[in-house]
Order: structure tokens, then C-alpha cells, then sequence
């Protein structure tokens, strides 16, 4: 009751020397650069080829529009507060920065499981796929991400925002995340942390599930193939889309799914940077050169 309510937090980034926040930056600037180039590059090239007007390539239109959010929403601000000149952030715009990265980061957990089911139809019904996976279905599963994504992480965005913080006022983080939030708090943090968990079981290990259901469908029918070359060419289909999960999910996983808040707030930061920053960079050169149709069409 003596507390005062903090108005804004103080965003360390990563310590260091001036030469080392400077050098950071640069990775990081040149990183978003290639990031936006290379996920605007897909969309612009899905759009602008009639070959690959397919659900699969739709799907994967919606997936680097939302990389290029996800990183946009990390990025400009860590590469402030690396340089000192922006190291403040209000409470508000720290609800909204967590509520808009944990609903991309959602979304992007559904749309992959929804392009494993895509793939799961290509492999296994390969003469049923076009009437399966029609325009409309494609349209609805992908709207259906974006709405669940958003509200999943919606009563956990006002959760949080009902914390009380008294002080200190500092986020050892370049962004606002949940565990900052709850270390920082001086009410309960309890309930922020059950509907932390239970929306992360519900987002991560639900679409986990499904993808992989799908690749067990997937890989079953693919040992069934008789030939080496259909056996290769079948994987092939699917192969990028496996190397995004693989490491979405890893790095997801370890930063949600969990009990309780970690104390290693370090080593959450070192795993966000990976997430936040690497893997939306990765996304299009991994579809870019393992897919003959995208290699073909560029």
C-alpha cells in the first residue's frame, strides 16, 4: 500500500562495452534488413508467379507477412535501447509489445501446424488433394490462425496488465516479456502464470500435436513408396516446412511451456534473441533453397 505504481520500465538490453552494443546493432540491423527483403521477396514472388497460386504457397505467403511483423515488433526498439537512445518504455506500450509478439508467435504455431495438415493431404491423397484443400478451406484455416492466435494470448495480455509494479522498474531484456513482467511484480503473479502455462499448453503443445500426427501420416505413406526416387521426391515436398518446426518449436518450447517463471532471465533473452531475430531470417532461405518450385520460379 506504500508502494508507488511504476509509469514505465527501463529496458537494459545486453551488457557490455559501447564497441559491443555498437557491433550488436549492426548484426541486428543487418539481420532485419535481410529478414524483411527476404520474407517481402516470397510474397512478392508467390504473387507475381501463377504456378505457385496453391494453398501450400498461400499458406507460406501469411508466414513470412507474419515474420516481417514479428521481427519489426522486437527489433527497432532493442536496436534503441543497444544505442541508449531509447531504453525507456511505458507500461502501456509494454502490454501492447507483449500482447502483439505472444499473438504472432501463437498465430505462427497454428499456420504451421495448418501447412503440415496441407502437407499431410499432398502426401497421403495426392489425387484428392485439390478438392480437399480447396481456396475456401485454405482461406478459412488461415484466418482461423490469425483470429486463434489473437484470442489466446488476449486474457493473458489483461491479466498482466492488472500487475502491480512498486518497483524496481528495471527489465534485465532488449523487449517486455512475461517472465520480466513477473519478476519485476509486487501482487500475486500467481494467475498470470496459470493462464501463462495453460495458454502455451492450448497454442504450443496442441499445434504440436497435430504437426506431428501429421508427419507421422506423412512419413508412414512416404516408407510405403516402392521407388527411392518417389520416396526422395515425396520428402522433398516437405522437407523445409520439417527444418521451421524443428526449430520454432525447440526454441518456443523451452521459453513457454513451463510451470512457473525461470529465474534465468540471461538465458531467456539469449533464446528470444534466437526467436525473435534468427529464426524469422532463416524462414525464407530455408524455403528458398530447399524448394525446386521456389528456386524455379526465382
Amino acid at each position: 500500500e506504500n508502494g508507488t505504481s511504476v509509469e514505465e520500465f527501463i529496458l537494459l538490453g545486453f551488457p557490455g562495452t559501447w564497441h559491443f552494443r555498437v557491433c550488436l546493432v549492426v548484426v541486428f540491423a543487418l539481420m532485419y534488413s535481410l529478414t524483411v527483403t527476404g520474407n517481402a521477396s516470397i510474397i512478392a514472388l508467390v504473387w507475381t508467379t501463377k504456378n505457385l497460386h496453391t494453398p501450400m504457397y498461400f499458406f507460406l505467403c501469411n508466414l513470412s507477412f507474419l515474420e516481417i511483423w514479428y521481427t519489426t515488433g522486437v527489433v527497432p526498439k532493442a536496436i534503441g535501447v543497444m544505442l541508449g537512445s531509447s531504453q525507456t518504455i511505458s507500461f502501456h506500450v509494454c502490454i501492447l509489445q507483449l500482447f502483439f509478439l505472444l499473438s504472432l508467435g501463437s498465430t505462427e504455431c497454428f499456420l504451421l501446424s495448418v501447412m503440415a495438415y496441407d502437407r499431410y493431404l499432398a502426401i497421403c491423397y495426392p489425387l484428392r488433394y485439390s478438392s480437399l484443400m480447396s481456396s475456401v478451406l485454405s482461406a478459412q484455416l488461415v484466418l482461423s490462425s490469425w483470429l486463434g492466435g489473437f484470442l489466446s494470448v488476449s486474457l493473458l495480455a489483461f491479466l498482466t496488465s492488472r500487475l502491480t509494479f512498486c518497483g524496481p522498474h528495471v527489465i534485465n531484456h532488449f523487449l517486455c516479456d512475461i517472465d520480466s513482467c513477473l519478476a519485476l511484480s509486487c501482487s500475486d503473479t500467481w494467475p498470470v502464470e496459470i493462464a501463462t502455462f495453460l495458454v502455451s499448453i492450448i497454442v504450443v503443445v496442441a499445434s504440436c500435436v497435430v504437426t506431428l500426427i501429421s508427419y507421422v501420416y506423412i512419413i508412414s505413406s512416404i516408407l510405403r513408396i516402392q521407388s527411392a526416387h518417389g520416396r526422395k521426391k515425396a520428402f522433398s515436398t516437405c522437407s523445409a516446412h520439417l527444418s521451421v518446426i524443428t526449430i520454432w518449436y525447440g526454441s518456443t518450447m523451452f521459453l513457454y511451456v513451463k510451470p512457473s517463471a525461470q529465474n534465468s532471465l540471461d538465458l531467456n533473452k539469449l533464446v528470444n534473441t534466437f526467436n525473435t531475430v534468427v529464426t524469422p531470417l532463416l524462414n525464407p532461405f530455408i524455403y528458398t533453397l530447399r524448394n525446386k518450385e521456389v528456386k524455379q520460379a526465382l
